[in-house]
């Protein structure tokens, strides 16, 4: 997309933003208003007047503000971007925007949970939605996709039960967006295709520390089509450049209480100070020739393509640099949809997607009041939109002319149809035959193996937590029944692990080990073996008793220098005689579980009982912990390790550096 092009879609947007400064209010008709405090009534205590449209309109609009919420999906927030692709994939296929490295792409973005409503908390534990909406020049084209690369069914028909488990119960409308209930995992107990994904849920993957350092997946596979009509199958990845970080549990319940809206404030505060977080794009290809080689089904939305077997190809990059002005007009009205491709994208046959691809369009009818959905700002196309589709509700084009059908004579068979060989959309040309039947090849029925693998690709402490996520999750449901089939269907994936959670939530360890063999391992799943960048790493520095402007000037420089992010956490919130420097954080407005490291300063003299405890859930979750040697001295008696990995008593800058280089010390006792 050449710079005009880019632009487009920024102007398309500016041109619909209202700002009221010095402006006279109207009616939504145009009218100006004299009176906007009292309705017409018959006197100054009579009743109001049926005639009062104004008051009529406004309160019409009050009433209507809000559209149906998401069945799923509905916590989210969103912001805005541009891709620009490495290389000219014209090999692989004929999409404009993945041909042309000189083309910068504007998108947007929207992040969110799975189950819970609006008003539920960000740090839940539940596989995230990473959606992605590309304006290209031949069309939008959505990537909808989550922070895992499997889903937990195979089939698009068992998506309303499925959900319909997932979400609070029925008859008491709880928990609210919670997986620790007993019609979820009665449904888990009784669909073993959702064990894959049960084991990324439960791992430290399903309470990401926010938005930007999550990995997104498109899950499904996908066609790529070049112009000699060549297809490859595909799958697609989002690598986050800030690196992969996730919550402790303990960390995770803290913050539902402590801040709400932990992620979507660490997104936009990021993007608002010019920090903007980054992911790559990556494409999994494997040759139609090649649908058959592997131990799995490749169209099978509960297994991944293990990253030894299919190396990722990183072709591009992915910036958010700007937050929307409005959340309604533009994260709560985008329409995301995974039938919006563009050429040189096609389906395959994997059942889960051939069922999105109806739902979406359902859904987005019901939400947002009718077909002209796509019509809305943030929907709208940059390429120019002409059919013969008129009318219904929310109709913002005044089309002209005469004719709204294909063919016709009397406007020249405009809009006309475009040959593929000029840019016009062909379905890629797959024979399919078979007969008409409601069943799944044997070649889905492998529930297991890949469970397996991923536990097997985790660090000792990351299985650790996947253990006793299970026997928490199962531990908080009532029918022992529901608990025992659980750990029954862990027992088929690990027989260690079914023990563990089986002791933990009181149920009988089954008698018979029944785990499948899988001795493989994929580098690419474990959090520990990703890249841990320093910028935007979150420092919290306590500051206890008479310490210096100039101390904490020289903590500050060397903070900016390397682009973290801190501030100064004391009793009470001051300036130290400095217009620059000051203490901008108490301990009763800030918390260890929002910064990813703490510095504790000291005159030597006794620490207060909140800056100890700061300090000891810093510790506890795992975090790196710096101490000065004043400190130290205060400290000594409490239940820190001094000598513990990750705990440093220094006040070197390169030591303090250095141990922000690990996002947790796991090998801490």
């Amino acid at each position: 997309m050449d710079q005009s092009n880019k632009n487009k879609k920024q102007q398309q947007l500016d041109e619909l933003r209202k700002n009221n400064d010095g402006t006279a209010m109207t009616t939504n008709s145009g009218m100006k208003v004299s009176e906007d405090e009292h309705s017409l009534t018959v006197g100054d205590r009579g009743p109001t007047l049926l005639e009062d449209f104004h008051f009529r309109e406004k309160m019409m609009h009050f009433d209507h503000e809000r559209i149906p919420e998401r069945v799923v999906h509905a916590r989210g927030f969103g912001a805005h971007g541009e891709f620009q692709v490495y290389e000219d994939l014209s090999e692989y296929t004929s999409a404009d925007f993945l041909t042309h490295p000189e083309k910068t792409t504007p998108v947007f973005v929207r992040f969110s949970t799975v189950q819970g409503s609006k008003g539920s908390p960000d740090t839940v534990r539940d596989i995230r939605g990473f959606a992605t909406k590309f304006y290209t020049d031949e069309g939008n084209f959505d990537l909808v996709g989550n922070n895992a690369p499997v889903f937990f069914i195979q089939d698009a028909i068992k998506f309303p039960d499925f959900v319909h488990a997932l979400k609070p119960e029925p008859h008491n409308e709880m928990p609210q967006g919670g997986s620790a209930h007993d019609t979820f995992w009665d449904f888990i107990g009784q669909n073993p295709e959702s064990m894959h994904a049960v084991f990324w849920a439960m791992s430290d993957r399903g309470i990401p520390k926010n938005f930007r350092q999550q990995e997104g997946f498109g899950v499904h596979t996908f066609r790529l089509v070049n112009k000699e009509g060549q297809s490859y199958f595909v799958k697609f990845h989002w690598k986050p450049k800030q690196g992969l970080e996730s919550l402790v549990w303990d960390e995770a319940q803290i913050l539902h209480g402590k801040d709400i809206d932990f992620h979507r404030k660490d997104l936009y505060e990021s993007i608002d100070k010019g920090d903007y977080p980054e992911w790559e794009l990556g494409l999994q290809i494997i040759k139609p020739e090649q649908e058959f080689d592997f131990d799995f089904d490749i169209l099978d939305p509960t297994k991944l393509w293990p990253e030894d077997q299919v190396p990722v190809k990183i072709v591009g990059k992915m910036t958010l640099n700007r937050n929307v002005d409005n959340v309604f007009a533009e994260t709560e009205q985008v329409a995301f949809h995974p039938a919006h491709i563009v050429p040189g994208i096609d389906f395959s046959n994997d059942p889960l997607l051939q069922g999105r691809l109806f739902s979406y369009t359902d859904t987005q009818i019901s939400r947002l009041g009718g077909p002209n959905f796509n019509q809305i700002p943030i929907n709208r196309p940059v390429a120019e939109v002409h059919n013969n589709q008129r009318d219904a509700m929310h109709q913002s084009y005044i089309h002209q002319g005469q004719t709204a059908y294909h063919k016709n004579g009397l406007n020249n068979n405009d809009p006309h149809t475009t040959p593929k060989e000029q840019g016009g959309f062909e379905h890629y040309h797959e024979k399919v035959e078979g007969y008409k039947v409601r069943q799944r090849s044997d070649s889905f029925k492998d529930y297991y193996t890949q469970a397996k693998l991923y536990k097997n690709s985790l660090t000792e402490a990351e299985q650790q937590h996947l253990a006793d996520a299970f026997s928490f999750e199962i531990g908080k449901c009532k029918s022992p029944e529901v608990k025992q089939n659980a750990v029954n269907q862990i027992n088929k994936v690990d027989r260690k692990l079914a023990e563990y959670v089986a002791n933990n939530v009181g149920v009988e360890v089954p008698a018979e080990n029944e785990e499948v063999q899988s001795d493989a391992k994929d580098s690419q799943l474990t959090l520990e073996k990703f890249d841990i960048p320093l910028k935007g790493h979150s420092v919290a520095v306590l500051v206890n008793g008479d310490i210096s402007a100039e101390t904490l000037k020289s903590y500050a420089e060397v903070f900016v220098n390397n682009d973290l992010n801190y501030a100064f956490v004391g009793q009470t919130a001051k300036n130290l005689n400095d217009d620059e420097i000051g203490i901008t954080e108490t301990y009763s407005t800030a918390s260890s579980t929002v910064f990813d490291s703490v510095i504790v300063l000291s005159d030597g003299k006794e620490m207060l009982p909140t800056a100890i405890d700061f300090v000891e859930m810093s510790y506890n979750h795992k975090k790196p912990v710096v101490i000065t040697e004043e400190a130290k001295n205060v400290l000594q008696s409490n239940r820190i390790d001094l000598d513990a990995p990750g705990v440093v008593v220094s006040s070197e800058p390169q030591a303090i550096l250095d141990a922000f280089k690990r996002y947790r010390y796991f090998d801490r006792k």
